[in-house]
This record gives structure tokens, sequence and C-alpha cells, in this order.
């Protein structure tokens, strides 16, 4: 097993690649999407965090990521001696109407077609994503970590309806007309998935990328009056047995996993990585489960995350762990400190793997 760190788009940054490697990680998941494009957040060097309005704006809908840029962020990376493992997440300016169903939704799915040939051109590996109307919502933040350290959590459900213009938590179209997007059902939004992956996953395999899906975060049924897909542990057998394929592959959340009311992480994890369908691991800890939760420090939740590793292990898991977001230390590097913590506890919990 490797160890890696997730970077947002601002801090893709030859100074932050060093301290990815100075802390430990061999390698980078690079989020190209900028999620504190306008809006209200907490520090950037944050998890994104927005209100009911989302994030912020999307990116630039005739701008697809190109591969100069690609191959560019990769030989940057690696001539800091780490390797770009991932990108994660589309930008909802590339593939809204995909998600949505909408008129662009044929023009839509070229794009992400395109998206996907250049990763394989530029030897990344892998692309995650996040199918989901409403995205990452209704969470909230506050000294909820030991010490006081800022974190974040929920506090129950999030009902408001998304507004036109908006999805997957970013607003794609500032000037759409008023009202609301309207509802659907689960059926319908596994159609989407469906017609997405049957789109798609060719062209991934062709390209030799494995796209890794994201389970719903925070997991309910429904937010913001829309369905989400996996919100429980067996979803994900579902997305993996609609489109069966070497590229159709798990962004495996444990955090998101452990807040599901139903199944045990531990028998989620065993079963997912003896089937070797894990692209790559979010490696947080958590307490409680939805609609009420916060997030820990990596050795103060409900999950054993050595019993985690150990499982991983015996199913031959030889990917990524990413600690994809960690509690804020109190000091002058509030970001840099918690994730030094968790790749130091990894890198010691991994040593400790192997001498056993």
């Amino acid at each position: 097993m490797k160890t890696g760190l997730g970077l947002y788009h601002h801090m893709l940054t030859r100074e932050n690649f060093q301290f990815a490697r100075q802390a430990g990680a061999t390698h980078i998941v690079a989020h190209l999407v900028d999620y504190f494009k306008g809006g209200a957040h907490s520090a950037r060097d944050n998890q994104p965090a927005g209100t009911e309005q989302g994030w912020g704006a999307a990116g630039d809908a005739n701008a697809l990521w190109s591969l100069s840029e690609l191959l560019a962020l990769r030989k940057t990376i690696e001539a800091e001696g780490l390797k770009l493992e991932a990108i994660e997440n589309f930008d909802p300016a590339h593939w809204h109407d995909v998600l949505l169903d909408g008129p662009k939704k044929k023009q839509q799915l070229e794009n992400v077609k395109t998206i996907i040939r250049r990763l394989g051109q530029a030897g990344i590996p892998v692309m995650g994503y996040n199918f989901s109307l409403a995205g990452v919502c209704g969470r909230v933040s506050g000294p909820f970590a030991r010490g006081g350290a800022i974190s974040v959590g929920m506090d129950g459900p999030l009902d408001t309806p998304i507004p036109n213009g908006m999805v997957w938590n970013m607003v794609y179209e500032p000037d759409a007309h008023e009202g609301t997007v309207p509802s659907i059902t689960h059926d319908q939004l596994w159609q989407r998935l469906g017609d997405f992956l049957e789109a798609v996953l060719p062209v991934a395999e062709e390209a030799g990328v494995k796209l890794a899906a994201h389970p719903d975060d925070p997991p309910l049924p429904a937010m913001r009056g829309q369905p989400r897909l996996v919100y429980q542990p067996h979803f994900y057998r579902r997305l993996l047995d609609l489109k069966p394929s070497p590229s159709n592959t798990l962004e495996f959340c444990l955090g998101s996993l452990a807040e599901m009311t139903e199944g045990d992480i531990y028998q989620t994890v065993e079963h997912y990585s003896r089937q070797g369908k894990l692209a790559y691991v979010h490696f947080r800890n958590v307490n409680g489960k939805v609609p009420h939760y916060r997030e820990t420090f990596v050795d103060d939740g409900d999950i054993d995350m050595l019993r985690v590793l150990r499982i991983l292990k015996q199913n031959n898991f030889d990917g990524v762990l990413v600690p994809d977001h960690t509690p804020q230390m109190t000091c002058a590097a509030p970001w840099h400190a918690g994730m030094a913590y968790v790749l130091g506890y990894l890198r010691a919990a991994l040593q400790t793997l192997e001498s056993e």
C-alpha cells in the first residue's frame, strides 16, 4: 500500500509537493476543479464548505483540461519525487447536463470522453468522480474534534431545493431563470448513471484509465429534494454490476461508508477489497452516523483504522491511501499540521503491518 496526499486546485504548488514528500507521501491526488471560486468558505486550506448557494462558480464550459496542462502537472509532481495517481472530480461546467439529463447531455458525454482520453495520454491512471445532483452539502463546522480542533459534521438533513443553474453544489449558470431543479426518482438517477457508464467506460478501457466512483457524502437517501446513489454499502455492488468493466472501480471513502446507517465497515472493506475493485482509498475517521456525525482525527473515531489496513493487506490491496480531509490543528499551518499527523500515523501503521 502507498501513502498519498490530495491537493485542491490552488494548492498544486511546488511547496506543497515538497511538503507531501517530506511527510512521507509518495503519490498525489489532484483536484483540478476550483471549489473556492467565489462563494462563502472556511479557510482555503480547509475543505470547501459553502452555503445553500453552493461552493461557488464552476469553471469554463469551453475550456476542457488540456493534454499539455495534464502532462505539465504530472512532470512537475514527478520532479519532486512523487507520482500523480488520480484526478478527482469532473468540473460541473463540463458535465452538468450528464447529471441533469439536460439538452447538452450528448455533447457533455463527449467532453468526459475527451478528458478521459487525455488522462490516458498523460499517463494518469485514475479519474475519481461523484455522480450526484446535490453533491457534498449540508455540513457544519466547529470545534468538534479532540482538543477543540476545527472539524466538520452534520446536524440534520438539508431539504432546501437546488436552485436552477446549480448542480453538484456549484453554480454553472449564474443567470439561470428563477426556480429550482425538478426532483427525480432514485430509478431515474440510476438510469442517468447507466447512460454515463455505457458511454464512457469503453473509452476508459481503451485509454487505460480507471473510473472511480465516490459514495454519497453525506450518505442520506436524499439531499435537497434529490435522490442519492450510494448511500448504503450494498449500492456499490449495484454500481459495479450495472456495467462490469476493469475500468469501473471505486473511490473508497472510509468516512462516508462509516457514516452510513447500514452495514459493517469491516465487512464492507473485506467485500470490495477482496474483489480488487478499489482504485484508491480515502483514509479518514468519523464519530456517529448520518444525519448526525463528526469527522475526527484518524485515531479517535468509530473506525479501527489499523484493523481496516490489516484487511486491505490480507486482500492484497496495493493502491494509494489518501487522507482526503482531517481536523485543523491549532497552529500557524492548520491544514499542513493535520495532514502531517495523518500521514505520520499511516506510515507507522504500514510499518507495523510489515513487521507483523
